[in-house]
C-alpha cells in the first residue's frame, strides 16, 4: 500500500510538535543537470547507455511513486516546489533533510569519475534545491572508492549553514570499520558533521553480491535481506574500535529498518563477553556504543502488533535512537502520522522531532508550538 498518499487532514493538529524528515530523495531531471558543475572530460559518461552509474539488475515496482511526479514526464523528486507544495507543506513538516538519488556512484569502477559526479550533485543540490525553501537541509554525498577524495569534498562543503551531515552507501567493497575509511570520519569530525548510512549499491557494480550466500532471484527476495548490509557496517564500525578513535562521531543510519538493531546488540555483548580478548580497544560493550554513536530512522519499519512495535523500540533505547522518515518519494515511503500516529506521546516527539534535532544540532533554532510546526 502506497502510504504517503493516504493524505490525512487532521495530521496537522494530530502531532503537537515538529517534525523532521531524516530521509527526504531529491533528483536530477536528467544527467545533463550536472554538466553546469562536471568537468567537460566526463560529460560523454553521462549519456552513454548505463554508464553513467552501475544499475541494479533488480528493477524496483517503480522505484518512486508516480503520483509524487511534477507531471510533464518528470521524475519524482526532481522539482522542488513540487516536493515542498506535496510533502513539506501537506504533512507540516519542520525540516527535511536531502539525502539524494545517486547513492550508487559509490559502486562505479572509476574513482575519479565518481568523485567529480558526487561533488556535482552537491552542487547541484545547494543551488537548485536549499534556495526555495529555508526548511531544506543538505547532505554531502561522497564516493567511497577514495576515502582521501571524500575527505577533501567533506572539507570543501562542510562549513556550509545548510549541510549537516555526510551521505554514503551502506554497501562497500570492504567494511566501513576498516582504516582505509578513517579520513571520511576525520573529516566529518573536523566538520561536526553526522555520517549516514543509507541503503543503496547493494551487489551493483564494484560491490559485493547483495546476500552473503550470492545473488537472490528475485527483487522480493533481496528487498526482504537489504538490512544485513546495515547490520555488517554497524558490527565492523563497533567492533574495529571506530568510535574509540573518534569518540565524538555520530552515525546515522539511514533505510534499514528497526527491528534486527536489538538482535545485534544482544548478540555482539554476548560474544564480547567471551572473545573479548580479540579487540582490546574496546572499553565498553557493543550495545553501549551502539546506543551513544547511532540513530536509526523508522522507514521501512517493520509492522509488527502495535503492542510487540512499543516493546520493540523500547529494547533499543529509541527514546534516544529512533529517527523519523518518510523516504519520500519512493514507492513504499510513510506519511509522518502512519508511525508517529502508533507511538505514545513521550516516545513519539522524541522519534518525530528531538532526536534529530539533538543529533543535527537544531535545538537552538527552533521552538516548539501548542499545534504543531516549528518557528524559526
Amino acid at each position: 500500500m502506497n502510504r504517503m498518499i493516504t493524505a490525512n487532514a487532521k495530521s496537522k493538529k494530530s502531532l503537537k510538535h515538529g517534525i523532521i524528515d531524516c530521509d527526504f530523495h531529491q533528483t536530477l531531471k536528467s544527467y545533463d543537470d550536472l554538466k553546469p558543475y562536471l568537468p567537460r572530460v566526463w560529460w560523454p559518461r553521462l549519456s552513454a547507455p548505463e554508464a553513467s552509474l552501475p544499475i541494479t539488475i533488480f528493477k524496483p515496482i517503480p522505484l518512486s511513486r508516480r503520483d509524487a511526479s511534477p507531471g510533464n514526464g518528470l521524475p519524482a523528486g526532481s522539482d522542488p516546489e513540487y516536493a515542498i507544495s506535496d510533502a513539506l507543506d501537506r504533512y507540516n513538516i519542520s525540516k527535511a533533510i536531502l539525502t539524494g538519488s545517486l547513492l550508487t556512484i559509490s559502486a562505479h569502477n572509476n574513482p575519479d569519475y565518481a568523485a567529480a559526479v558526487a561533488s556535482a550533485f552537491n552542487d547541484y543540490t545547494l543551488d537548485t534545491w536549499i534556495p526555495t525553501d529555508d526548511r531544506w537541509l543538505a547532505s554531502i554525498l561522497v564516493a567511497t572508492q577514495d576515502p582521501l577524495l571524500a575527505a577533501k569534498e567533506i572539507d570543501r562543503l562542510g562549513s556550509h549553514p545548510k549541510v549537516v551531515q555526510v551521505i554514503m552507501a551502506v554497501s562497500s567493497r570492504e567494511p566501513y570499520g576498516q582504516r582505509r575509511y578513517y579520513p571520511i570520519y576525520e573529516a566529518a569530525v573536523r566538520n561536526n558533521l553526522v555520517v549516514a548510512f543509507h541503503g543503496g549499491g547493494e551487489g551493483d557494480g564494484i560491490n559485493p553480491p547483495i546476500s552473503a550466500a550470492g545473488y537472490p532471484t528475485t527483487n522480493f527476495e533481496r528487498h526482504n535481506i537489504l538490512a544485513i548490509h546495515h547490520m555488517s557496517q554497524i558490527n565492523s564500525i563497533v567492533c574495529e574500535g571506530v568510535f574509540e578513535t573518534f569518540p565524538t562521531l555520530k552515525i546515522a543510519f539511514i533505510e534499514g529498518g528497526l527491528a534486527w538493531v536489538p538482535h545485534l546488540m544482544w548478540r555482539m555483548d554476548k560474544n564480547f563477553r567471551a572473545m573479548r580478548s580479540e579487540v582490546p580497544w574496546l572499553k565498553k560493550k557493543p550495545s553501549e556504543y551502539i546506543i551513544e554513536h547511532c540513530r536509526f530512522t523508522t522507514q521501512p519499519i517493520e509492522e509488527p502488533s502495535n503492542q510487540e512495535l512499543i516493546q520493540m523500540l523500547s529494547m533499543m533505547r529509541a527514546e534516544k535512537t529512533v529517527m523519523f522518515a518518510t523516504d519520500y518519494p519512493h514507492w513504499d515511503n510513510d506519511t509522518p502520522t502512519f508511525v508517529l500516529q502508533k507511538l505514545p506521546e513521550e516516545l513519539r516527539r522524541r522519534i518525530a522531532f528531538e532526536n534529530a534535532a539533538e543529533l543535527y544540532g537544531l535545538t537552538d533554532s527552533y521552538s516548539v508550538e501548542e499545534e504543531g510546526g516549528l518557528t524559526g
